[in-house]
């Protein structure tokens, strides 16, 4: 069976945390003060029962008379009383009940004793009830303060976490540049700023890393770039023949994933710049779809005028093209909709893994890669898009997703700025 997990909030946490702390805290005292009035109370009346009650045993040493409301061997006199004026010594005792009674008794000798009792004032036990309300009052105000307190505290240290994992969101998303403890901010330093710390100095660490693979591949391509054109250059010398094609083929095929390899170094760097020129989109992917597949079908919905660099926009619209005629099916549909660019096959559509994890170098979708490419031409074609500030989205067409592959460019309202982005804007759901 799988476990019931209730999620909440570290405020809400921390809230009723702090509140039942301060609950516990004012009944603990509110019942400690109570008991102490209370003792304190019937301490008093005792003495003052037994003051009065020693006032009287004088007045009747002179007088022979009770006075003040004493008896002499008064037969209601509780036992323990008269347990201890036997043995000669003078006792108060207090008779429970809602209205305690109060008892005094004196031993007068010859196994007389004066006695006399009187129920607790009135004003007394209102005074505990008075203290009962206002101690009641106190508890309900320290608990809802507690919370406040809690939630405020709470709050703060809330805020912090869901900043912070908002820039390690960012950081997942390739965004290396950013750093938690600046987004997280504050002048109050807790264990948020070593966890931000924490995640920083792993996304430096991962940046390095990155970087010098970068590096790496980049260096290799380069390299592998002057063995592989002199490879394709011996390889134009052959005499015809099969063999000898086969030999062009796979030379011009190295080649190819050389320049590629390179040109995705670049564009990881990011380090291109876009060449804007101002192009009617339509006509431009008219004439350089009609170049790159003949067997296209183009059609222009709505014109529109775009800043962008056009060497980079038929990269983008090469490689869409490419990927769906080589993995998918006839016929392969370009459209022109505004700044929306869209390319439609109708083979079996894209793989779950790039629907849900975007483009990914040397992942074909396809188990046989001879002849089918290396992967990075949806990685190039996303990668242009960056420079060009333009969004690349992926989705099958059909209700169960089987009705062929679309892959939709949004091209953006404004000009690129210096660092090859554009403004955040609001785009509408692909469709």
């Amino acid at each position: 069976m799988k476990r019931l997990a209730l999620r909440t909030g570290i405020r809400w946490k921390i809230s009723i945390a702090i509140a039942a702390v301060g609950a516990l805290i004012a009944v603990a005292l509110s019942l400690v003060v109570h008991n102490a009035a209370h003792v304190s109370m019937l301490d008093n009346a005792r003495e003052v029962q037994l003051s009065q009650t020693l006032f009287a045993e004088r007045m009747y040493d002179t007088t022979k008379e009770t006075k003040l409301g004493t008896k002499i061997n008064d037969p209601a006199l509780p036992a323990p009383l008269r347990a201890k004026t036997k043995e000669g010594r003078r006792a108060t005792l207090v008779d429970g009940g809602k209205v305690p009674v109060i008892w005094a008794a004196v031993p007068l000798g010859n196994g007389t004793v004066l006695s006399s009792h009187s129920r607790l004032a009135g004003g007394g036990t209102a005074i505990i009830d008075d203290l009962d309300r206002a101690l009641l009052v106190g508890s309900a105000a320290v608990v809802v303060c507690g919370s406040a307190l809690g939630i405020l505290i709470g709050g703060q240290i809330s805020r912090r976490l869901r900043k912070a994992a908002a820039a390690a969101g960012r950081v997942a998303q390739g965004h290396t540049d950013v750093r938690v403890g600046t987004a997280i901010g504050g002048v109050v330093r807790d264990e948020t700023d070593e966890l931000a710390r924490a995640v920083d100095a792993l996304t430096d660490a991962l940046g390095e890393r990155i970087e010098a693979e970068r590096r790496v591949t980049a260096d290799i391509a380069h390299e592998l770039r002057t063995p592989v054109t002199g490879l394709v250059t011996a390889a134009e010398l052959l005499p015809p023949g099969r063999p000898s094609e086969l030999v062009r083929d796979r030379a011009q095929a190295i080649r190819t994933l050389v320049e590629d390899v390179l040109e995705v170094a670049r564009l990881d760097s990011a380090s291109e710049r876009a060449e804007l020129q101002e192009i009617a989109l339509g006509e431009f992917v008219e004439r350089r779809a009609g170049a790159l597949d003949p067997e296209a079908r183009v059609s222009v919905l709505r014109e529109s005028w775009v800043s962008t660099d056009p060497r980079r926009l038929e990269r983008i619209l090469g490689n869409l093209l490419t990927n769906a005629k080589k993995h998918g099916g006839s016929p392969v549909e370009v459209s022109v909709e505004g700044r929306v660019l869209r390319v439609r096959d109708h083979g079996p559509g894209f793989p779950e893994a790039l629907l849900r994890e975007g483009p990914s170098r040397f992942r074909t979708g396809t188990s046989d890669r001879a002849g089918q490419g290396h992967g990075l031409g949806l990685t190039i074609a996303a990668g242009q898009a960056r420079v060009l500030g333009a969004r690349l989205t992926f989705r099958n067409a059909g209700a169960d997703g089987t009705g062929g592959a679309v892959a939709v460019l949004w091209l953006p309202e404004h000009a690129p700025t210096t660092t090859g982005s554009f403004p955040a804007i609001t785009l509408p759901d692909a469709t």
